[in-house]
């Protein structure tokens, strides 16, 4: 039967490791079967002790251990937008490595969370959802403002068709927003060099940029981050960005929107692309208590 895996990249801070722990089980829940949390790097450097005790497995020794209890077949369902490099290279390369060892194993991998070209209309409607919910919490006390800016921020990535994704997000929001909100987008990062700049403006450039023109603005940082680790969450790298720019722009007032994972809808995303992968590759076969 196949193994079913819900992957991340991974994290060295055990609250990545915990929500991913909490969506595999909400799709396990969803789909009827079993459904095993791993990441592909990283985690496993994070205490046992952080994490109730079970430590964090990681692609290649979950692999190993898995096939040597007799597993053969196992299916990835990715925690990325777009189709990175981890999805196709790091996977089959680490599968390649678990078989050269001795176990031999197979590892499909089903469709990313906004394949492109058609992409996924219901992650633009959670970011919506998540960038409304922000704005609430945004200061009333001014009637007469603009419509708040909303940026929607991605990690930044070396590879233009996972940066296509955070554009293909924003267009797609466009008919969303319906004039509530001023759509903008940006990088939390992005490596130098002009081979790069399809990355966009970073989320420092953009923020700054609107704290220049209107320094009483209202912006909402949109968070197409899945869940909290080194760069989302309470103490992650997209909030020291927002806190420096309010130190240059003290009237500049900052929200940043609750993470993708957070929204329930996306166990419906994750359920489709899981089950399309279960019944329609030849190289996987349902798990016993699907039949």
């Amino acid at each position: 039967m196949t193994t079913i895996m819900l992957v991340d990249n991974g994290s060295r801070r055990a609250e990545a490791t915990i929500a991913l722990r909490r969506l595999s089980a909400a799709l396990a829940h969803k789909l009827g079967f079993p459904v095993h949390p791993v990441s592909l790097l990283h985690s496993s450097k994070v205490p046992a002790d952080q994490l109730g005790g079970r430590p964090a497995d990681i692609l290649e020794t979950f692999l190993t251990r898995k096939a040597a209890e007799g597993h053969k077949d196992f299916l990835a369902v990715p925690l990325f937008f777009g189709l990175s490099r981890a999805l196709t290279k790091l996977i089959p390369e680490t599968a390649a490595q678990v078989s050269a060892a001795g176990y031999p194993v197979q590892v499909a991998v089903a469709d990313e969370l906004c394949p492109l070209p058609n992409g996924e209309p219901r992650l633009a409607m959670i970011l919506d959802r998540a960038i409304r919910t922000a704005i609430h919490g945004l200061s009333q006390a001014t009637a007469n403002k603009q419509p708040p800016h909303a940026l929607v921020v991605d990690h930044g990535s070396p590879i233009p068709e996972v940066t296509a994704v955070r554009r293909w997000l924003t267009a797609e929001l466009q008919g969303l927003a319906d004039g509530d909100y001023r759509l903008g987008e940006a990088a939390m990062e992005r490596r130098p060099g002009p081979e790069y700049a399809f990355n966009g403006a970073l989320l420092e450039e953009a923020l700054a940029t609107i704290g220049a023109s209107e320094p009483e603005a209202q912006v909402v940082v949109g968070m197409q981050f899945i869940g909290p680790g080194r760069h989302a969450g309470r103490h992650g790298d997209v909030a020291s960005i927002c806190q420096e720019a309010q130190r240059q722009f003290p009237n500049l007032e900052i929200c940043i929107s609750r993470l993708v994972g957070e929204d329930e809808a996306l166990i419906d995303i994750l359920y489709d692309r899981a089950k399309l992968a279960l019944h329609s590759s030849s190289r996987v076969s349902l798990p016993h208590s699907a039949a």
